[in-house]
């Protein structure tokens, strides 16, 4: 029995579970569970309508961020439906991908309800993925690395096409959300930590608490599969692993720089940079692989950000608690 390959699988059979792993975190997920509309935004329309409160550069940089993150958050759940749940044959697995579709389609309506509280143009947030180059680049990028899944003749047999799914899986999880949302997520908490537009800033926390888990699965599913083919890791698919992370980390440092070319207050765009590579260091690490960059945590705060067990007053607004914070590594 194994994760992939499996035509045995019965899909109407769960009992006995083989992988734990899954089953923890689909039940991470369903505790983690919370929707946009739970998160008020009367402050951040306030503070959007005043030139005062958010100056040119800010309202940029959040725009940029609304309109990555709409686009991505659609094409993850294309990922996840279409393509990665078609290969993994195991119940346990599917069951939590199930979950993780789920919560790609509350993201997605997340930046919906952002755009229509702050009476955005949505065509301008949705059409960025082809009209800001850093964005396009990064989107561009990740299609690119991970087409061979959707291919409807593509088959997961052998220690070739094995490879094959591993790097689209580490380009949907490792680059996409392990790299690719984490100089946006840096951006906007910074913002939080200024009192400015903190219900995006709310909204950005829990995505993050999300994407955290999804990251987890990732892993956990990649990992396994090399434990059950280890014929596929091998130095040169090993080499091909790191120049995709090399590239992702450019790819976010260009994102970084030009969408923050200012900085905001206490931080500059040098430091966005560095925080990329520090995150891309956990995600080799995570897979077995060296790290590149030995850089130090520019943001420590950023797991205080996502520490989301709160008390707030029943009268002012609704408590949206977490239940497993201290479980969880955000980073």
């Amino acid at each position: 029995m194994s994760i992939i390959n499996n035509t045995k699988t019965d899909p109407n059979k769960i009992l006995p579970m083989r992988y734990q792993w899954a089953r923890d975190h689909y039940k991470n997920g369903v505790n983690n569970n919370w929707t946009p509309e739970e998160i008020s935004m009367q402050k951040d329309v306030e503070q959007w309508k005043s030139d005062r409160t958010i100056n040119a550069t800010e309202r940029r940089l959040i725009l940029w961020n609304l309109g990555f993150f709409s686009t991505a958050e659609s094409l993850t759940a294309n990922n996840i439906v279409l393509a990665v749940y078609n290969h993994v044959t195991n119940p346990e697995a599917r069951q939590y991908l199930l979950r993780q579709a789920y919560e790609e389609a509350v993201h997605t309506d997340t930046f919906i309800y952002c755009c229509d509280t702050l009476g955005l143009d949505p065509d301008e947030i949705y059409n960025m993925y082809e009209t800001i180059p850093s964005i396009k680049a990064k989107d561009d990028f990740v299609v690119k690395i991970t087409q061979t899944v959707f291919d409807p003749n593509f088959k997961t047999d052998g220690t070739k096409n094995t490879q094959l799914f591993v790097r689209d899986l580490i380009g949907f999880y490792v680059i996409m959300e392990g790299i690719f949302f984490y100089a946006g997520f840096a951006m906007m908490l910074a913002l939080k930590r200024q009192n400015k537009m903190v219900g995006i800033g709310e909204q950005f926390e829990y995505i993050m608490r999300d994407e955290s888990i999804h990251l987890a699965f990732g892993c956990d599913l990649i990992n396994t599969i090399k434990v059950e083919f280890p014929e596929i890791w091998t130095e040169e698919f090993r080499n091909e692993i790191e120049d995709l992370i090399d590239q992702a980390v450019a790819h976010e440092q260009n994102y970084a720089y030009d969408a923050c070319p200012d900085g905001l207050l206490g931080i500059n765009a040098d430091q966005f940079a560095e925080y990329v590579e520090y995150i891309a260091d956990r995600r080799l690490s995570r897979l077995g692989l060296k790290k590149r960059y030995n850089r130090d945590n520019p943001f420590p705060w950023m797991s205080q950000s996502t520490d989301l067990s709160k008390e707030k007053n029943f009268f002012e607004t609704r408590v949206t608690e977490y239940q497993i914070g201290a479980s969880l590594d955000w980073d």
